[in-house]
């Protein structure tokens, strides 16, 4: 059987969420019809002949056999020959005609017949590879509910809509488009985008994928992309360029095959030819020639690398990896040091507020000085606000409004609140005017703060500082424990490159366990050290979210970006994209890639083991034909099917674990 890439899917499947996943019947596939019909005329045809009926009754049943089970794989290798390639195809449906040539008539049917049931089973075993990743965008409705400026709703094609319409998700309704909620609150379950087992509370702020299952509440969803640009969308085009693409393991093999065919069909004629040149009878050579034809062919080493590559492919995209091509799999296997981002990669990217640290004398507790500080950050859209508001809002502080809110850029923001003029920015620009007592104290305070890795706000009241507050990016979840599996898995600790500055960065490696962090990096300081490491014979894989980060996820032997916070540079730049920014699924593909490559080491042996088993047998003693038939169909199949494993879930949870 020559190698057969999965199709480039036009839906992608979903292996989660509640709905079943399309699984190609056998009977849809054209190679299973054909075999079937063949099966069929040989199963008449056989009782017939050994009932010593009359020729005419089953040799145009026989005839019938090769014509429904060979047609198909004759024309394509003729094709192929016409572009000066030999298929091994054609050397089956030679074989057979050979057989019938001599008289072995039923020999050369039995021969199409288990070659044709061969195929078709190959052609399963890639569309079942395709079902695993096809229809996914058969869960994301076709159509969705937008609603006006003036509250009036219309039905429309999900196609129709565009980024700010704004659309309504009623309970238990699919999710139309990736957005924002703006109002409303449920449980959504989107196992299918990012592999979370349970439904996830949203609320407004929060962001939603299209595909995924509404829970027991309404929501109203600002739509943030294209429907071409969604998760799911690009999750197709990925696989489509997955589908496409090839690992060198298998480009080596298919130029092997060529001349190994070339040098079979050499040794065939030879085989056939030389026994006849010192007396032998013309059908004892001609049946040994075909039988070594057959069993020599190199079907099954041809399917070794694919299926494996690709069911990992396929695998890792259902758990919100999405690897961008078969290449790109069979290298996330090599990789044997990783270098991360710092900013939006080991860390969120988003400023969370960390201290409520009220100053001696101020009279405030906690909950006291955040509703001050809050109430005056609340108009502001910076960020270190926005952590502040957040915290508030957390901990169900009610915030008085403010008045007269005005912001100085560099400086912070000040506001009337319940009477008094609250301002909230930097330690250094607002220590003005203030008594040396107050100064030191707030020094001291920010100081600590700021030595622990946390930016320090001050909190004034009427020019009075009543506390500070410390702000922070958090760490991802897991981070640690995926800096331990990487370093477990690739034998040396990951590394930390980031234009943050050195404190920060130090704090966050310790945090996590890198020892090696490089700080203050530009972007081009970042390729620099990859190249060093890459120049010491490393495979170096480099995390990262940031525009900054695309040179060194380019420069790379394998770019990984962070699909959430990942700006579109380092999307397009990046091999592979963790779409749901979960740190944990690295180690778990890099452990998914090294399973395929041994399952193709596997395949290989496998094919090779019957290859030369068969071939003795068939040079040193009297190997029938139909028993080599079935030992060469059947060693194709198992290949296949043993590439197809790293689809089962139990794959993903052992590459984790």
């Amino acid at each position: 059987m020559t190698s057969t890439l999965v199709p480039a899917p036009d839906r992608l499947t979903a292996p989660r969420g509640g709905v079943p996943r399309r699984r190609t019947s056998v009977l849809a596939l054209p190679e299973a019809r054909w075999a079937a019909a063949a099966t069929v005329l040989f199963l008449l045809a056989l009782p017939l002949q050994l009932a010593g009926a009359p020729a005419w009754t089953w040799g145009p049943l026989y005839a019938l056999t090769y014509a429904a089970g060979g047609w198909e794989p004759g024309w394509a290798g003729l094709q192929a020959l016409r572009e000066k390639s030999l298929d091994v195809d054609l050397l089956m449906v030679v074989a057979a005609l050979g057989a019938a040539a001599i008289g072995q008539v039923m020999d050369g049917a039995l021969l199409i017949v288990i070659f044709a049931t061969s195929g078709a089973l190959e052609a399963l075993a890639t569309a079942r590879t395709a079902d695993s990743v096809r229809g996914l965008l058969d869960l994301a409705p076709a159509t969705a509910t937008r609603v006006d400026g003036r509250g009036g709703e219309e039905t429309v094609a999900v196609e129709e809509l565009t980024v700010g319409d704004v659309i309504l998700v009623r309970p238990g309704e699919r999710v139309g488009a990736d957005g924002r909620v703006l109002d409303g609150a449920s449980d959504v379950d989107q196992a299918t985008i990012t592999g979370e087992p349970l439904p996830v509370a949203k609320e407004r702020g929060d962001e939603v994928f299209a595909g995924t299952l509404n829970g027991t509440g309404a929501l109203r969803v600002r739509v943030g992309r294209d429907a071409s640009d969604t998760v799911i969308a690009r999750i197709v085009r990925m696989v489509e360029e997955a589908s496409e693409t090839k690992a060198p393991t298998q480009l080596f093999i298919e130029k092997v095959e060529q001349r190994y065919s070339l040098g079979m069909v050499a040794a065939t004629l030879a085989l056939f030819l030389v026994p006849l040149g010192f007396g032998a009878q013309l059908t004892d050579s001609l049946l040994r020639a075909m039988t070594f034809m057959i069993v020599a062919s190199p079907c099954a080493v041809v399917l070794a690398t694919m299926p494996p590559l690709l069911s990992a492919v396929a695998n890792a995209g259902r758990h919100g990896v999405l690897v961008k091509s078969a290449v790109v799999m069979e290298r996330l296997g090599q990789v044997d040091m990783v270098a991360f981002d710092k900013t939006g990669t080991l860390t969120e990217g988003t400023p969370r507020l960390t201290d409520v640290r009220p100053l001696s004398g101020s009279g405030l507790d906690e909950g006291e000085l955040l509703a001050l500080a809050a109430a005056a950050e609340h108009p502001s859209e910076h960020p270190l606000a926005r952590a502040v508001v957040d915290a508030a809002r957390e901990r169900a502080i009610a915030l008085q409004a403010a008045e007269d809110f005005d912001s100085t850029p560099g400086v912070g923001v000040t506001a009337t609140v319940g009477g008094c003029v609250v301002a909230v920015g930097a330690p250094a620009r607002l220590l003005n005017g203030m008594t040396d007592t107050d100064r030191a104290n707030v020094s001291r305070a920010a100081a600590d703060l700021e030595d622990g890795g946390r930016t320090a706000v001050l909190v004034t009241v009427d020019g009075t500082p009543v506390g500070v507050l410390g702000i922070a990016d958090q760490l991802r979840p897991g981070t640690g424990a995926t800096v331990a599996a990487l370093k477990s898995l690739t034998g040396t600790a990951p590394l930390l490159l980031t234009g943050d500055n050195p404190r920060a960065a130090a704090r966050i490696g310790a945090q996590v366990g890198i020892d090696d962090v490089r700080a203050g990096l530009l972007p081009q300081h970042k390729v620099g050290a990859v190249r060093e490491l890459e120049a010491a014979g490393r495979k170096v894989m480099v995390v990262g979210d940031g525009v900054n980060d695309a040179p060194a996820l380019a420069a790379a032997h394998t770019g990984v970006a962070m699909g959430r916070a990942g700006s579109d540079l380092a999307l397009e730049t990046a091999d592979a994209v963790v779409v749901h920014d979960d740190l944990t699924t690295v180690p778990a593909v890099i452990s998914l890639s090294r399973r395929a490559g041994e399952l193709v080491v596997q395949n290989v042996v496998i094919a090779g083991v019957f290859i030369v088993g068969l071939v003795v047998w068939d040079l040193a003693g009297d190997l029938p034909l139909p028993l080599g038939v079935a030992g060469h169909e059947g060693s194709t199949v198992v290949v296949g099917l043993n590439g197809l494993r790293l689809l089962r879930e139990t794959a993903w949870r052992r590459a984790a674990g």
